[in-house]
């Protein structure tokens, strides 16, 4: 049964229905929570024999699409046609991992077909993409790269501006695109189905400027996120992840988020509406109602292995003015469902508001399930995007095709509806007030801690070893002076050398027990230690939880590191992977003592690999 599920109250959801030369009967669709087991339930299995539709030739006739659109191909015999992306000139792009390429396309004489193709890029595991002007941005396996578009279309050289993301393991299809704020977004999958990863970069999407020169983790827990993007009326961000298999053929539900800085999404412990994955248990002695304490659920649900891709939300010239501000994803068809879904292009309606509201199935006929010699599918939709004309184009990587769907109904749009421009997306509030937590009005109080660390003097260099240079792990740290009635220990370290009156935080950490005096080497960057008494940790301005080391620019001035102490007369109740500003609003009038050591790191040249 195709489902639909709406969270966070949004209520039932259902779609109208689809035509063909005449009406095709509404989806059936179930009530928002009825697929979702309780929590702990153990869910793993399908619920019959692995169906996997077997290839059969593609046929145009079969594809269906509501009234007033009309389906034709754009382009074909491309291989393993993936993301699409199209220029302000209207030329079209289109990454092909197989092949490791980049296709240039272009419809000289304006008939609705292509009648020139050109490769303009190679690199091996080629699929992610955005064009940016006369810019083109590249993700291929552990590498982006960027090349000025030529004045024929054609790419320049290749730079790698990024040379050290993630391994990928399991899902090398990553994405990159542009939002509203000028800076650049890249999704990195799981390297697993559902496991603990060994990098914070891993199942996350990172946010980088455009000659990626730094990164920071924007949000986390996402396990597969290719389709994703910016409403073009609210800025907000949104994005399909893919769920974990082998939970059942109504388990996980691919879950469409509204992605913010610094939020985590649930995997690989927490997905759907709280189910909990019994194939995995959170680290460090959490309990899956911490995991799910840490956890932004979903607000929209739908079929479960659907496998989500590329999305794009519409704001062309051509179809009706419903349409403008939806979204639109391919969904690339479920492998290991006994009842196989997906093989469709989806779109998700939103409101005048600018939240989403309903998903329903958008062309259609790709999977056929009554044959009597079983379900077979005859194209496997990957990339999306709106044409300069306001067409929808979609690829189809087992065909080789692009589609183009167009609309000649009533009510066809006239203008576009632009993305807001100039850094109108909602971002994390940046750390304000004094430079350091030591001087912040929070943190005031009568009695001094005295710190210190056996791998550096105070105010001498911190060694490579504790840098991320080096080893990137935390110095071990001790103190004194401790005073009577203190029931827990915080700990931030911060670099206010990194920029003006914002530092660069490295080091959350609390609830550390007051009958501890040191902190060991390598405290391991996990959300709770329970060697430590069940020290809990937080999120860096890098975006990871944990200790992160020093990284002053290489060649620049030396920065001075703030390891600051504070002891507080409460426990806090705080999740982990909290912020410097939500455990500094949290001492407020519980800190007895401070103290800190300063440490200092200058990188003269580049580390030996």
């Amino acid at each position: 049964m195709r489902i639909a599920l709406a969270f966070a109250g949004l209520g039932l959801i259902s779609g109208p229905a689809l035509a063909q030369a005449g009406q095709v009967g509404e989806r059936p669709v179930e009530p928002a929570g009825q697929q979702l087991p309780a929590p702990g339930a153990a869910n793993v299995r399908v619920d019959g024999a692995i169906v996997q539709p077997r290839q059969i030739e593609a046929d145009l006739s079969t594809l269906r699409v509501p009234d007033g659109y009309r389906i034709a191909i754009f382009a074909e015999g491309l291989g393993n046609a993936r993301v699409i992306e199209v220029a302000d000139d209207g030329t079209v792009y289109l990454t092909r991992r197989t092949e490791g390429d980049v296709q240039m396309l272009r419809d000289s004489d304006g008939d609705g077909v292509a009648d020139l193709r050109r490769t303009v890029a190679r690199r091996p595991l080629m699929h992610g993409l955005e064009i940016d002007g006369q810019t083109a941005y590249m993700v291929a396996g552990t590498s982006v790269f960027r090349a000025p578009i030529l004045s024929d279309g054609s790419f320049g050289p290749l730079e790698e501006i990024v040379g050290d993301l993630p391994d990928t393991g399991q899902h090398s299809a990553r994405e990159i695109n542009k939002g509203p704020d000028g800076m650049f977004y890249v999704s990195i999958g799981s390297t697993c189905n559902a496991c603990d990863e060994s990098s914070p970069e891993s199942a996350a999407i990172l946010r980088m400027p455009a000659d990626g020169s730094s990164r920071t983790i924007f949000a986390s827990g996402l396990r597969h996120t290719i389709g994703y993007g910016w409403h073009p009326g609210t800025a907000q961000l949104w994005g399909f992840d893919q769920g974990i298999d082998w939970l059942g053929d109504r388990q996980q539900v691919e879950e469409f988020n509204r992605i913010e800085q610094g939020k985590a999404y649930g995997w690989p412990y927490i997905y759907g509406e709280g189910g909990w994955n019994p194939q995995d248990e959170p680290p460090g002695e959490l309990t899956m109602e911490d995991w799910d304490r840490m956890s932004v659920r979903p607000v929209l649900g739908y079929d479960p292995h659907a496998a989500a891709m590329q999305m794009a939300f519409y704001g062309g010239p051509m179809f009706p003015s419903s349409d403008q501000g939806n979204a639109f994803v391919a969904m690339r068809g479920s492998w290991n469902r006994s009842d196989p879904v997906g093989y469709e292009i989806v779109r998700v309606r939103f409101g005048t508001d600018g939240q989403p509201t309903a998903m329903e199935p958008f062309v259609t006929g790709f999977l056929q399930e009554d044959r009597s010699d079983g379900p077979a599918q005859s194209g496997r939709p990957v990339g999306v995007a709106v044409a300069n004309d306001g067409a929808l184009l979609f690829s189809d990587d087992v065909n080789g095709v692009i589609y183009r769907v167009t609309y000649a109904g009533p009510d066809a749009a006239r203008t576009a509806l632009a993305m807001p421009q100039g850094g109108k997306m909602a971002l994390e509030p940046r750390p304000h007030g004094d430079a350091l937590a030591l001087a912040r009005s929070e943190t005031e109080a009568g009695d001094t801690l005295e710190i210190g660390s056996q791998a550096f003097s105070a105010g001498g260099a911190i060694p490579m070893t504790f840098t991320t240079y080096g080893q990137d792990v935390s110095p071990g740290l001790a103190w004194t002076g401790v005073p009577a009635g203190t029931r827990t220990l915080a700990l931030l370290m911060e670099d206010p050398d990194a920029s003006e009156g914002d530092p660069f935080v490295h080091w959350v950490a609390w609830n550390i027990a007051p009958d501890v005096s040191e902190l060991p080497e390598a405290v391991p960057t996990v959300p709770q230690v329970p060697s430590l008494m069940n020290l809990r940790q937080g999120r860096n301005t890098r975006g990871s939880i944990g200790y992160y080391g020093p990284r002053p620019p290489i060649g620049g001035q030396a920065h001075d590191y703030h390891f600051q102490l504070f002891a507080l007369d409460t426990v806090l109740n705080l999740v982990p992977g909290s912020s410097r500003e939500q455990l500094l609003e949290a001492m407020q009038g519980h800190v007895v003592a401070k103290g800190e050591v300063v440490g200092s790191y200058r990188q003269e040249s580049p580390p030996r690999p």
